[in-house]
């Protein structure tokens, strides 16, 4: 028997992806957006109240910006475009663990602009545990 790939990533499951992360902190910005940062450097935005599609923000290497805004559905973010960050309107349309992957590496690049002392304050860099059954 097949499963069913998961697909989508709500706000609730960005929060239990990345809320125990070394540094992360959350902030409810620009009236309903929830935003999570490390070191004060922001990686990853989505609504707090799941409106607007669920809609999900995030860093990118710069390397992979225009492949990925070339695909259906990720557009450059707005605002933060030029910072190398994408928005994709409608989370459900990708699978549950591209996205993880997407979000430990924005959260990669925005602990990797920290200071070095900050960066090894922090510990050990988290990674994506294998869905479980």
């Amino acid at each position: 028997m097949t499963r069913k790939q998961a697909s989508g990533l709500t706000a609730a499951q960005l929060e239990t992806l990345c809320g125990h992360w070394p540094g992360v902190t959350r902030d409810i910005k620009w009236g309903a957006a929830l935003v999570f940062s490390v070191g004060g450097k922001m990686f990853a935005v989505t609504p707090s109240d799941g409106s607007e599609g669920g809609r999900l923000s995030f860093k990118v290497a710069d390397d992979r910006f225009l492949e990925l805004t070339d695909q259906p559905g990720i557009t450059p973010a707005p605002y933060m475009a030029r910072a190398h960050w994408i928005s994709i309107a409608e989370p459900q349309r990708f699978g549950t663990v591209e996205l993880e992957a997407f979000i430990l590496d924005a959260y990669m690049l925005a602990r990797a602009k920290l200071t070095k002392k900050l960066q090894a304050e922090l510990g050990p860099q988290p990674t994506i545990k294998a869905n479980k059954k």
